[in-house]
């Protein structure tokens, strides 16, 4: 068995990780940190885990502990895991970082859209964007790896197959996501639920919001260009859940049935990408580490949508990690997270 270590344990992206590992076949849980639940079972923070777990939160990331760990999970807010990666990548760990600090591979457009001096650069030269249906070959020997946000996996996994078939500058991505994408420690007036309730909100409009230079960053590596979108974020009265509608000007005519088999081809062996033969939904994705992708051409303008749906913390975060770690440890891509997905009445 592999010794993980989580830091951040006691967050959503940090829940997800615990629930994952306590079941996974390969991967055991060994050091979990949270300041806030220090000294208490995980059972605590997640009664749903009472018997299935007993591990205890311990209060500090950055001891021997850690240096036990082969595989560690650092899922703190943006600005801290830098400040430990060196230490854990000189004692021979396996990171996957599930927050912003090791995503880009500019660092000054880290600095300039989080606002946080980078204090580890050189290690950042060694990170690789955990997207798996992107750079698999490159995180399978990879020793640090950026977890991608959830907007920007279900967006590139929607764009992906067709980015080279379509005007750059006509790319529209409209994208909603349930209050726990927000984070577990959010407090603000906007996310009560007297204010959320019944209500859809935009947010961080017109290029400001934080996860359109990663999405950018992403499209501009696979066609060797500089592409910039249009990306619009709105936060909808679900738990979880998230779902992407992307909209891009085809550069040559196309019918949808021809763009929809193109679209399975292109992901035949991905183990968590299911092209639909309808819209998907956002329940059809609930508890699961799979993208759920549906599209349609409107031939009188030559417009594609593409639809896609994620769990926001399972493929958006928690569950993507462990499949950037089950590649990292030469483990089974789909070890531990073989879930299903979709609510039931």
């Amino acid at each position: 068995m592999v010794r993980a270590a989580i830091v951040g344990a006691s967050g959503y992206a940090g829940g997800g990780l615990l629930r994952i590992l306590a079941q996974h076949p390969q991967i055991e849980i060994g050091v979990a940190v949270s300041e806030t639940y220090a000294g208490k079972p995980v059972s605590a923070a997640f009664p749903g885990m009472a018997k299935l777990s007993n591990v205890v939160f311990e209060g500090k990331g950055d001891g021997s502990r850690l240096r036990d760990c082969e595989a560690v999970f650092l899922a703190q807010e943006n600005g801290k895991a830098m400040h430990l990666v060196p230490k854990l990548l000189a004692n021979g760990s396996k990171i996957v970082d599930l927050s912003a600090d090791f995503r880009f591979s500019d660092v000054s457009v880290y600095e300039r859209v989080y606002k946080i001096t980078h204090v580890a650069k050189e290690e950042n030269r060694r990170a690789v964007y955990g997207l798996p249906e992107l750079f698999r070959d490159d995180i399978q020997n990879a020793s640090l790896v950026g977890n991608p946000g959830c907007y920007p996996t279900a967006s590139v996994l929607a764009l992906l197959p067709v980015v080279s078939s379509v005007d750059h500058n006509s790319i529209i991505i409209d994208a909603k996501s349930g209050v726990s994408g927000a984070g577990r420690a959010k407090f603000s007036l906007d996310y009560h639920y007297a204010e959320i309730n019944e209500s859809v909100s935009a947010y961080k409009i017109a290029g400001t919001h934080r996860h359109t230079p990663e999405i950018e960053q992403s499209l501009s590596q696979i066609l060797g260009l500089d592409i910039a979108v249009t990306f619009t974020p709105h936060l909808i009265p679900i738990t979880r859940g998230m779902m992407a509608t992307c909209y891009a000007k085809l550069t040559e005519p196309i019918d949808t049935e021809t763009l929809r088999e193109h679209y399975r081809e292109f992901y035949v062996d991905e183990p968590f990408v299911v092209v639909c033969d309808e819209l998907p939904a956002t329940k059809h994705t609930v508890g699961s580490n799979r993208c759920h992708i549906g599209l349609e051409v409107d031939e009188r303008t030559g417009v594609i949508t593409i639809v896609s749906c994620i769990d926001n913390l399972i493929k958006g975060a928690a569950g993507q990690a462990v499949q950037n770690m089950n590649l990292m440890l030469g483990l089974p891509e789909v070890a531990g997270l073989d879930t299903l997905g979709g609510q039931f009445p």
